[in-house]
């Protein structure tokens, strides 16, 4: 898609803040400092529109990204944060589990991994839960820049290996705000979904 007009149009907190229009959205999630704003500025064709923030844990609340009149980009706050309370933790879960398992207009999902590491214990939680309330789930392995083409494959079945990855309702990419790579990839998959 070639995006012109983006629009932040709400941060929201619960289900009576949501956008009411009925377009199509996708939500991003990951842990904090996965490079969420990153990729979505990248498809947007925008530097700074979502802010990449170098303090984590930052985004508080769902950010609805209006692209084109055509659909929603969700940013879901961060997780796996350490200076988040736990209390905050848990009301986040709630706002997040509120929007994912109610959200009629939600399409699919893209799970941000980095793609040097092993996914994390709230990785896969993250990705189990998905999977267990059918939700498409497109796991973008960021920062692909960092590793040779060479090793792709390795760090793919990794990252498989420890999600548990599902290849019925799932997709894999690596994807790199450095050099844009993958970028179209994921544009493919959002607009497969969203026309469903």
């Amino acid at each position: 898609m070639d995006v012109h007009n983006v629009e932040m149009v709400m941060s929201a907190v619960s289900a009576a803040q949501y956008p009411t229009d009925g377009m199509p959205e996708i939500a991003l999630v990951g842990r904090s400092n996965v490079g969420k704003s990153s990729l979505t500025n990248t498809l947007i064709q925008r530097k700074n529109f979502a802010r990449t923030s170098s303090q984590p844990g930052k985004t508080q609340t769902l950010n609805f990204y209006n692209v084109e009149n055509q659909l929603y980009f969700v940013d879901v706050p961060g997780y796996g944060y350490a200076k988040v309370s736990k209390k905050q933790r848990e009301a986040f879960g709630q706002m997040i589990e509120e929007y994912i398992t109610s959200r009629k207009q939600l399409r699919g999902v893209i799970s941000l991994v980095d793609a040097r590491h092993d996914p994390s214990a709230d990785d896969i939680a993250m990705y189990e839960w998905l999977h267990y309330y059918n939700i498409p789930v497109l796991v973008v392995a960021t920062k692909a820049d960092k590793i040779s083409k060479s090793k792709f494959n390795k760090y793919e079945a990794n990252i498989k290996r420890t999600l548990g990855f599902d290849e019925e309702d799932s997709d894999f990419l690596f994807f790199s705000s450095e050099t844009k790579y993958g970028k179209d990839q994921v544009w493919s998959w959002i607009e497969s979904h969203i026309t469903m």
